[in-house]
């Protein structure tokens, strides 16, 4: 990789290698061309949360736009035993699926599909390890932002992070993700640079060790960077030394120059107590508009802790528990077979499991959200069979998938189809909006969830239905497949 080259494109082969063993059974087996329909969901959301943000589509869709399989990767599944017709078959690929996506941005909720595919079993089965790897990812790191860009409140968060991630393209798509999430700038040169985000100027304690002093380092600094200048002030003691000698460089060497210093920031110790009195500080100094930023291992709920005890701070730069998701570092996306088709016709199937939350819902479907049309607030979820539509002239009845006694009639509302299409046999139909776009398109989205649903702790469970339609498919499938088990 040269320069700030983003990791869209697959070095190796683009798979797990038991996908590549299915594939080639699915062509031994004259089932390959066979017609499919995989979804993507989660069961779990993040931290225990209301919900989850989707990220991820552009570069699943870069991903799926480049498939394919170069000399040396054939060469090297064929030293693994793969024989000459499932290697050609490699060699000559060309993705020719039909995929449809929940657009990024989207607060999401578990059991939703939001990536479907349909297409030959052995490309929907192939592309499996994609899908889940960029859709998973992105989505845990947009979910974290999320959540610690409401407990700031409105004030700036910065991904703070790139150290800490698990290398170069995970902290590069982190940074992006965060964005998308609530974060409103980057210490990620790569991501300022791909995604137009705006960069993190900040110093670090090394350059007041180069010094003999700390005062002359701050000096040397500003006269160095005048129009954004950022003192990281904790390195000896924030308010014996750091501040008073933050002030004295900005009088020194900003002020004679026509310059206004940008903020101090504050690494470590007591940051509540601590950005209470350099405010103070400040301000009598004749720097209301210095910020503030604190860091130093923070997350929503850190920050939260802060605001509730008068913490003067303007900028969280929120680094290790944002770029790792570190409190809840798994996005549980699964990706299962829902459908084939045979002769024209659309034929459920369903995984069973002593599990009842590991039971799929089979067929091919649509996902809706259901508003209330005079508040704008999010109603429900629900998923029909792909042909069905949603009448907003006439009273729809939800109810509980599982307790099905539980039952409300909803008037007067707006359902809006969720799924966006992406490839059309294979061809790239999607034209992604820029991460601001899509930061925007989010802050949105979640406006429209009640803050019931927003909260940390014990949030309101937000209901994702099923229509009556598919409600029975997907018991008579289990009916049947019981059935069918009792008389083996």
């Amino acid at each position: 990789m040269s320069g700030f080259e983003i990791p869209g494109r697959c070095d190796g082969p683009p798979t797990e290698f038991f996908e590549l063993n299915l594939a080639n059974a699915y062509l031994q087996n004259k089932m390959a061309g066979t017609v499919a329909y995989f979804d993507m969901f989660f069961r779990q959301t993040p931290d225990a949360g209301g919900f989850a943000v989707m990220a991820g589509v552009e570069q699943l869709a870069e991903c799926l736009s480049g498939l394919s399989f170069s000399p040396e990767q054939l060469e090297f599944l064929r030293m693994k035993g793969f024989g000459s017709e499932f290697i050609d078959y490699l060699k000559n690929f060309r993705f020719a699926c039909d995929v449809w996506a929940v657009p990024e941005g989207t607060p999401v909720f578990p059991g939703e599909p939001l990536v479907t595919v349909r297409g030959p079993v052995i490309q929907a089965q192939l592309i499996e390890t994609l899908v889940l790897m960029h859709i998973n990812h992105q989505s845990l790191i947009a979910t974290k932002a999320n959540r610690i860009a409401r407990a700031a409140q409105g004030r700036a968060v910065v991904e703070f992070g790139s150290r800490r991630a698990h290398g170069y393209s995970a902290s590069l798509l982190g940074a992006r993700a965060a964005y998308i999430g609530g974060c409103s700038a980057s210490s990620s040169t790569a991501a300022c640079m791909k995604y137009g985000m705006e960069p993190d100027l900040t110093m670090t304690h090394s350059w007041v060790q180069m010094f003999p002093g700390e005062l002359e380092a701050f000096c040397a600094y500003a006269r160095t960077c005048p129009e954004q200048c950022t003192l990281l002030v904790d390195t000896f003691n924030t308010l014996s030394s750091g501040i008073p000698n933050a002030i004295e460089a900005f009088h020194r060497e900003l002020l004679p120059r026509g310059f206004r210093p940008k903020a101090v920031r504050i690494d470590s110790g007591d940051i509540a107590y601590l950005s209470r009195k350099a405010r103070k500080m400040l301000d009598d100094a004749g720097f209301p508009d210095c910020a503030i930023v604190a860091s130093n291992a923070l997350d929503e709920y850190l920050i939260r802790d802060m605001l509730n005890q008068g913490a003067r701070v303007d900028v969280f730069a929120v680094g290790e528990r944002l770029i790792t998701s570190a409190s809840s570092p798994i996005f549980t996306g699964v990706y299962k077979l829902g459908a084939l088709e045979r002769d024209g016709a659309i034929e459920p199937k369903i995984k069973l499991s002593e599990n009842v939350t590991k039971i799929t819902t089979p067929c091919f479907k649509k996902l809706w959200r259901l508003f209330d049309r005079e508040t704008g607030k999010a109603i429900a979820d629900l998923i029909t069979l792909a042909g069905e539509e949603v009448d907003e002239s006439k009273p729809y009845e939800l109810f509980d998938p599982d307790f099905t006694w539980k039952r409300k009639t909803i008037e007067n509302y707006v359902a809006r189809p969720l799924q966006e299409k992406i490839f059309e046999n294979g061809e790239c139909v999607y034209r992604s909006p820029s991460p601001a776009q899509i930061r925007d398109y989010c802050n949105q989205q979640v406006d429209t969830l009640w803050e019931e649903v927003l909260r940390f702790e014990n949030p309101h469970h937000y209901y994702v239905d099923l229509s009556q339609a598919l409600w029975d498919e997907k018991h008579k499938l289990i009916e049947s497949v019981k059935a069918a088990g009792a008389h083996q």
